[in-house]
């Protein structure tokens, strides 16, 4: 029978893949709708409120674009919603299988906020529900005829957020859940405002009603909003694997600056496509960002140092670990082969941080990551780099066979709580 680690592992990719494929679903159509309607030519006759001629795989495409309806309502209607929705939906599944039941690993830091799992749990998905809730009503408030007040109060409370999340979660969970605050209000848009307002104006049309063009208005507004915090969020998801993003002490300064580089970024491509021209200071103005987030990133990043890991006290889980048999044997391995680099001031030529930010100098560091040993060292050969260590396979099976023993070893609840 697989290992149950293998399983959850595999498990974790399947999902991940989905998510990037449905985003990648997502995010080419919107950008591909936003870059159409900016490149519309308006100046014809007729109807229609602006049409493109576009050539792509050996055809050749007209496109017209209707402000309400033609004169005759087509009967198939392609909606694109779907997208929207699985990406929200499998990125949920992936946030719950990662930092849900992985919670004491990859969620709580008891150093900021001593919290259980479920309360953990609780305060990350409560957060993206008040999330979508705060903004919702900000955009049907008079700020919603005031788009650039209520783009700079979006700002402000994405900064709030980030910083809030710094102060309950890691640093790897707190960028990851900006991501899927914003990802969240993305996604709501489209299932709670964009979509039923189209039907409301799809349904007025076949019932021979001249449709309200505030439905239109405010499906805009929201579609604009989606546009220009996409990238954001795509840095966002993409940061749990740079400790430099999300373990540096100024991480919250950091997602706010990424989203200011989203803006910039945007701005050029809505520009060019609505053919007004080549903004190029945009890129210099995201270079500078870039350039200080980098700054920033210099910061200590964050971790307990060599005395408080020694110190501190051990939680239920890596308590089994250390107790169980051949954690001796496999300390000195760890500390031998893997410390040289997963140290507070690693060892190795030119290396200035631990990769990933995960340390293997203590007992507590090693029975933290005890599953990740397994994996890399253990259960694979993917670590330690053959350039810089060497594992025998009899060494690896002692691996193995220490992490099973603690698995087998472990409370049912336990167990079960930290996807072992």
């Amino acid at each position: 029978m697989m290992d149950p680690a293998f399983l959850w592992d595999w498990l974790a990719l399947a999902v991940r893949w989905l998510h990037v494929i449905t985003a990648i679903a997502w995010i080419g159509s919107s950008f591909y709708f936003i870059a159409l309607d900016l490149a519309l030519n308006r100046n014809i006759p007729g109807p229609a409120d602006g049409e493109e001629w576009q050539v792509h795989g050996g055809g050749f495409y007209h496109i017209q674009k209707y402000l309400v309806a033609p004169e005759r309502l087509p009967e198939h209607l392609t909606w694109f919603k779907w997208e929207a929705y699985a990406t929200w939906l499998s990125g949920a599944a992936l946030l719950a299988i990662v930092y849900w039941a992985g919670a004491e690993l990859y969620l709580i830091d008891p150093a900021k906020a001593d919290l259980t799992v479920w309360q953990g749990i609780a305060i990350s998905a409560a957060s993206l529900t008040v999330g979508w809730i705060i903004y919702d009503l900000l955009c049907k408030s008079p700020l919603g005829e005031k788009p650039t007040v209520l783009m700079l109060i979006l700002f402000v409370l994405l900064i709030a957020m980030a910083w809030g999340y710094t102060q309950v979660f890691t640093g790897r969970a707190a960028l990851l859940h900006l991501g899927a605050f914003t990802a969240t209000i993305m996604s709501a848009n489209v299932f709670f405002i964009i979509i039923p307002n189209q039907k409301i104006v799809v349904a007025d049309l076949k019932a021979g009603r001249t449709p309200d063009p505030k439905y239109g208005k405010i499906a805009k507004l929201r579609s604009t909003h989606n546009n220009y915090l996409t990238l954001p969020v795509l840095f966002l998801m993409l940061s749990n694997h740079y400790p430099l993003a999300f373990a540096s002490e100024w991480n919250w300064l950091i997602a706010g600056l990424v989203f200011l580089m989203g803006v910039t970024i945007r701005h050029f491509f809505n520009t060019m496509h609505a053919r007004k021209g080549m903004p190029w200071w945009t890129w210099g103005a995201t270079a500078v960002i870039f350039v200080v987030i980098m700054w920033l990133s210099t910061a200590p990043l964050r971790h307990d140092s060599y005395e408080e890991s020694e110190a501190r006290a051990l939680t239920p889980v890596e308590e089994t670990f250390v107790q169980a048999a051949g954690f001796d044997e496999v300390e000195s391995l760890v500390i031998g082969n893997c410390s040289m680099c997963h140290a507070r001031e690693p060892g190795w030529p030119g290396m200035h941080h631990a990769p990933k930010n995960v340390l293997l100098e203590t007992r507590a560091d090693i029975a933290e990551h005890a599953r990740g040993i397994f994996l890399q060292a253990g259960a694979s050969h993917a670590m330690p780099p053959a350039v810089i260590a060497y594992i025998t396979e009899e060494e690896r099976a002692q691996i193995r066979a220490w992490y099973r023993d603690a698995v087998e070893d472990m409370p049912v609840g336990l167990r079960l709580a930290g996807s072992f």
